[in-house]
């Protein structure tokens, strides 16, 4: 079944040639994750769980497997997998700044600067320890300000500390990274930019998972942050990308607000559960509620901000979370391998502030599938579903839909606009995005009637 290339290092996967497009009853799939995933995937008519070394038509792997294995893995035509190879360009803490500030130059460059503002968009940031001098220059220029370190490939708010004296910088250069800091500067070559302007891939994948050094990124901390009840919170957006080129992506209608559990303050910079959202760190703090958690659904948000606000004001910051979907994205699509094998499920992390400027903080190749309220449950079993039905291992959908479930195509090598047809792209007038973010999420009937309006139309290759 599987056809393995003359090479034995290399694993084959999929049917026989010729199998493509034709629609599959029976889909082998994989995974290790035992989550939601798991419920989806095993109560999905037509899909048969494959253990250990069985052939697989779709494997929804982990990390640490991709880097071992995808180089040495041959696919069929119909195969599907679920990150890209180096993910990593966009998912990890300062390769996506690096990106984001070399296409920010392209785009002053080849557009104006005008272009180039709507990049502005993630606070300012530098890679330590390689940019400690410059950091220090920044530093010494705004006194006071509150600034936030992370460590480039960890997450769930693990190693991430706040400070405002170069003091709590020095300590941490001893301390974390000072005994190997020798090293670390004696081998430049582990974040090499190859030719195409991506990073090598050996190198810095090795790094996501065992970095031998720990890099931070030093960010300016935003010290307004837009409140609710007190309390800080972020956002979590579901981003599926199905191509980088050309680039094919999806923005799901529903997500989350993230709440700390303690009241904001900048006179504690030190209370974890203060400043960090994540839900690893809140749901350890004392007064933390397990069936109530700390979140709302985006619709709740959105409706929240509209009755504050007004709708025009919400249209706006929704309008800007778009942008900052697409530009990340297009920020690495000449650097991340573009394979049709591959798709990936981001999870974006936005930081409202004061004036409803939305930020980025972060993009996640790995979003958390574990739920932790049966609200939670139910957001992320209805993602997963319509996460496969974008993926279409069943080979059901014509490649012309716009919508499906609670997916929206945002980007397809261009703007989507919401009316039917062409629209006219001259002017951009009357322009509106195919964006739904926070709002009504009918997907179970939109479902019925796209799967039963295709029972009866002849497929042409997505």
């Amino acid at each position: 079944m599987s056809r393995p290339k003359q090479n034995q290092n290399y694993k084959g996967h999929g049917l026989p040639k010729g199998k493509e497009r034709e629609q599959r009853a029976s889909i082998r799939f994989k995974t290790t994750l035992i989550n939601t995933l798991m419920d989806v995937l095993r109560h999905r008519p037509g899909w048969v769980e494959v253990k250990d070394e069985g052939e697989w038509d779709f494997y929804w792997c982990d990390i640490s497997w991709l880097r071992e294995n995808f180089d040495h893995t041959y696919m069929d035509e119909h195969v599907r997998i679920s990150h890209f190879r180096n993910h990593y360009e966009l998912t990890r803490k300062n390769y996506m700044v690096k990106n984001l500030k070399r296409f920010r130059k392209q785009l002053e460059r080849e557009v104006g600067k005008l272009e180039a503002a709507k990049c502005d968009f993630f606070p300012k940031t530098f890679e330590m320890p390689c940019e400690y001098h410059l950091f220090v220059e920044e530093f010494r220029k705004n006194p006071g300000i509150t600034w936030i370190m992370k460590p480039v490939a960890r997450s769930q708010g693990k190693g991430i500390f706040l400070f405002r004296r170069l003091k709590d910088i020095m300590d941490w250069r001893k301390g974390t990274a000072g005994k190997k800091l020798t090293s670390l500067e004696a081998q430049p070559a582990r974040s090499a930019v190859n030719s195409s302007g991506s990073h090598d891939t050996r190198s810095s994948d090795d790094q996501k998972d065992e970095i031998p050094v720990e890099n931070y990124v030093a960010q300016r901390y935003i010290e307004n942050p837009y409140l609710i009840g007190g309390r800080k919170f972020d956002l979590r957006v579901y981003v599926l990308v199905m191509s980088y080129i050309p680039l094919r992506a999806w923005l799901y209608r529903d997500g989350f607000a993230r709440f700390s559990n303690t009241r904001f303050t900048l006179n504690s910079i030190d209370d974890q559960y203060v400043h960090l959202t994540n839900v690893a760190v809140q749901k350890t703090s004392p007064d933390y509620h397990p069936k109530k958690g700390c979140k709302w659904m985006l619709q709740r948000f959105r409706q929240y901000l509209a009755s504050k606000h007004g709708p025009e004001a919400v249209e706006r910051l929704f309008s800007d979370m778009d942008n900052i979907f697409v530009k990340s994205l297009q920020s690495v699509q000449k650097v991340i391998i573009s394979d049709k094998h591959c798709f990936e499920l981001y999870g974006y992390d936005i930081l409202i502030d004061q004036d409803l400027k939305p930020w980025l903080l972060e993009v996640n190749a790995s979003p958390s599938l574990t739920a932790s309220s049966q609200e939670d449950y139910e957001l992320k079993t209805c993602l997963l579903e319509d996460t496969l039905h974008v993926v279409d291992m069943e080979a059901r959908l014509t490649g012309r839909e716009k919508r499906v479930g609670g997916f929206d195509l945002m980007w397809n090598d261009g703007p989507v606009s919401r009316e039917e047809g062409t629209p006219d792209l001259s002017g951009m007038g009357n322009f509106v995005t195919n964006t739904h973010l926070g709002c009504v999420n009918d997907r179970k009937k939109q479902l019925r009637q796209l799967f039963r309006s295709l029972q009866g139309q002849k497929k042409v290759p997505s």
